[in-house]
Protein backbone atom coordinates (compact mmCIF):
# COMPACT_ATOMS: atom_id res chain seq x y z
CA UNK A 1 0.00 0.00 0.00
CA UNK A 2 1.33 3.25 -0.67
CA UNK A 3 1.98 6.08 2.01
CA UNK A 4 2.28 9.69 1.31
CA UNK A 5 2.27 11.66 -1.90
CA UNK A 6 3.19 10.16 -5.24
CA UNK A 7 5.05 13.30 -5.59
CA UNK A 8 7.75 11.55 -3.03
CA UNK A 9 10.68 10.54 -5.51
CA UNK A 10 12.31 11.59 -7.98
CA UNK A 11 10.94 10.12 -10.84
CA UNK A 12 7.41 10.98 -9.95
CA UNK A 13 8.48 14.87 -9.49
CA UNK A 14 10.07 15.27 -12.80
CA UNK A 15 6.82 13.42 -14.27
CA UNK A 16 4.24 15.75 -12.63
CA UNK A 17 6.57 18.52 -12.99
CA UNK A 18 6.81 17.66 -17.02
CA UNK A 19 2.28 17.87 -17.62
CA UNK A 20 1.61 20.85 -14.88
CA UNK A 21 1.54 23.61 -17.78
CA UNK A 22 0.23 21.16 -20.01
CA UNK A 23 -3.11 22.68 -20.86
CA UNK A 24 -4.77 19.68 -22.72
CA UNK A 25 -4.75 15.83 -21.40
CA UNK A 26 -5.78 13.11 -23.52
CA UNK A 27 -8.50 10.79 -21.91
CA UNK A 28 -8.45 7.24 -22.80
CA UNK A 29 -11.61 5.18 -21.31
CA UNK A 30 -12.84 1.67 -22.07
CA UNK A 31 -16.64 2.13 -23.90
CA UNK A 32 -19.74 -0.14 -23.84
CA UNK A 33 -18.72 -2.66 -26.25
CA UNK A 34 -14.73 -2.80 -24.50
CA UNK A 35 -13.50 -0.56 -27.55
CA UNK A 36 -10.69 2.57 -26.27
CA UNK A 37 -11.94 6.08 -26.82
CA UNK A 38 -10.05 9.11 -25.94
CA UNK A 39 -10.93 12.68 -25.91
CA UNK A 40 -9.46 16.01 -25.07
CA UNK A 41 -10.01 16.64 -21.42
CA UNK A 42 -9.07 20.22 -19.78
CA UNK A 43 -5.97 19.53 -17.78
CA UNK A 44 -6.30 20.99 -14.20
CA UNK A 45 -2.73 20.78 -11.70
CA UNK A 46 -2.56 17.47 -9.59
CA UNK A 47 -3.69 18.06 -5.77
CA UNK A 48 -1.11 17.42 -3.09
CA UNK A 49 -1.85 13.73 -2.90
CA UNK A 50 -0.80 14.34 -6.92
CA UNK A 51 -4.03 13.27 -7.78
CA UNK A 52 -5.01 14.46 -11.00
CA UNK A 53 -8.66 16.43 -11.89
CA UNK A 54 -11.02 17.35 -14.35
CA UNK A 55 -14.20 18.67 -14.97
CA UNK A 56 -17.25 17.12 -16.61
CA UNK A 57 -20.40 16.43 -17.34
CA UNK A 58 -21.97 13.90 -15.32
CA UNK A 59 -23.83 12.81 -17.81
CA UNK A 60 -20.88 12.73 -20.14
CA UNK A 61 -20.17 9.05 -21.75
CA UNK A 62 -16.48 9.50 -20.23
CA UNK A 63 -18.24 9.15 -16.94
CA UNK A 64 -20.44 6.38 -17.55
CA UNK A 65 -17.14 4.70 -19.40
CA UNK A 66 -15.65 5.65 -16.10
CA UNK A 67 -18.51 4.40 -13.72
CA UNK A 68 -18.30 0.93 -15.73
CA UNK A 69 -14.48 0.66 -15.53
CA UNK A 70 -12.30 2.82 -13.70
CA UNK A 71 -8.98 2.16 -15.34
CA UNK A 72 -8.13 5.09 -17.79
CA UNK A 73 -5.09 6.34 -19.45
CA UNK A 74 -4.20 10.20 -19.92
CA UNK A 75 -1.21 11.51 -22.05
CA UNK A 76 0.13 14.65 -22.64
CA UNK A 77 2.22 16.02 -25.17
CA UNK A 78 4.57 19.47 -25.27
CA UNK A 79 6.11 18.91 -28.53
CA UNK A 80 7.22 22.64 -28.04
CA UNK A 81 9.74 21.18 -24.97
CA UNK A 82 9.55 17.18 -26.66
CA UNK A 83 8.20 16.36 -23.55
CA UNK A 84 5.93 13.17 -23.88
CA UNK A 85 3.61 11.61 -20.51
CA UNK A 86 1.52 8.56 -20.43
CA UNK A 87 -0.13 8.30 -17.27
CA UNK A 88 -2.28 5.07 -16.39
CA UNK A 89 -4.48 4.84 -13.28
CA UNK A 90 -8.15 4.63 -11.69
CA UNK A 91 -10.54 7.43 -12.10
CA UNK A 92 -13.90 7.78 -10.04
CA UNK A 93 -16.35 10.75 -11.04
CA UNK A 94 -16.82 13.45 -7.79
CA UNK A 95 -19.43 15.66 -7.14
CA UNK A 96 -18.36 17.16 -4.43
CA UNK A 97 -19.38 20.69 -4.31
CA UNK A 98 -16.44 21.72 -1.99
CA UNK A 99 -14.21 20.33 -4.61
CA UNK A 100 -15.80 22.10 -7.15
CA UNK A 101 -15.57 25.32 -5.75
CA UNK A 102 -11.99 24.93 -5.00
CA UNK A 103 -11.10 23.61 -8.44
CA UNK A 104 -12.97 26.34 -10.03
CA UNK A 105 -12.01 28.58 -12.17
CA UNK A 106 -13.93 32.00 -14.43
CA UNK A 107 -12.12 29.90 -17.55
CA UNK A 108 -14.91 26.48 -17.43
CA UNK A 109 -17.61 28.47 -17.80
CA UNK A 110 -17.38 28.02 -21.71
CA UNK A 111 -17.95 24.80 -21.07
CA UNK A 112 -20.32 25.08 -17.95
CA UNK A 113 -22.08 28.31 -18.55
CA UNK A 114 -24.23 27.80 -14.94
CA UNK A 115 -20.76 28.63 -13.76
CA UNK A 116 -19.65 26.25 -10.47
CA UNK A 117 -23.42 25.78 -9.36
CA UNK A 118 -24.40 24.14 -12.93
CA UNK A 119 -26.47 21.61 -11.84
CA UNK A 120 -24.41 18.86 -14.69
CA UNK A 121 -21.00 19.61 -13.38
CA UNK A 122 -19.26 16.80 -11.80
CA UNK A 123 -15.27 16.32 -11.77
CA UNK A 124 -12.79 13.28 -12.85
CA UNK A 125 -10.41 12.23 -9.99
CA UNK A 126 -7.63 10.10 -11.86
CA UNK A 127 -5.38 8.75 -8.87
CA UNK A 128 -1.85 7.46 -10.90
CA UNK A 129 -0.31 4.04 -10.92
CA UNK A 130 1.70 3.96 -13.24
CA UNK A 131 3.91 6.54 -15.42
CA UNK A 132 6.22 6.76 -18.09
CA UNK A 133 7.48 10.08 -19.95
CA UNK A 134 9.93 10.38 -22.43
CA UNK A 135 11.83 13.91 -22.75
CA UNK A 136 14.10 14.49 -25.71
CA UNK A 137 16.50 17.15 -26.56
CA UNK A 138 15.66 20.21 -29.07
CA UNK A 139 13.57 18.64 -31.92
CA UNK A 140 15.92 20.76 -34.50
CA UNK A 141 18.93 19.68 -32.69
CA UNK A 142 17.49 16.20 -32.36
CA UNK A 143 17.13 15.90 -36.21
CA UNK A 144 20.44 17.19 -36.72
CA UNK A 145 22.13 15.26 -34.42
CA UNK A 146 19.95 12.03 -35.02
CA UNK A 147 21.11 12.62 -39.71
CA UNK A 148 24.81 13.11 -38.21
CA UNK A 149 24.49 9.80 -35.86
CA UNK A 150 22.50 7.95 -38.40
CA UNK A 151 24.98 8.68 -41.43
CA UNK A 152 27.89 7.90 -39.22
CA UNK A 153 26.65 4.59 -37.55
CA UNK A 154 23.13 3.80 -39.25
CA UNK A 155 21.52 3.71 -35.56
CA UNK A 156 19.02 6.39 -34.68
CA UNK A 157 19.51 8.77 -31.73
CA UNK A 158 18.11 7.67 -28.16
CA UNK A 159 15.40 9.94 -25.90
CA UNK A 160 15.50 9.45 -22.67
CA UNK A 161 12.66 7.16 -21.67
CA UNK A 162 11.30 6.47 -17.92
CA UNK A 163 8.74 4.09 -16.23
CA UNK A 164 7.54 5.55 -12.79
CA UNK A 165 5.77 3.27 -10.71
CA UNK A 166 3.46 6.06 -8.79
CA UNK A 167 1.85 3.14 -5.98
CA UNK A 168 -1.82 2.40 -5.43
CA UNK A 169 -3.32 3.16 -2.38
Amino acid sequence: MHQGSHRDHEGAQKLFAMIKDVKVAMMTTADSDGQLRSRPMWNQDADENGDLWFFVKHDAPVAGEISRDSQVNLSYSDPSSQNYVSVSGKAEIVRDKAQIDAKWSESLKTWFPGGKDDPSIALIRVHPEKGEYWDSPNATMLHLYGYVKAAVTGESPKTEKKAVDLGAR
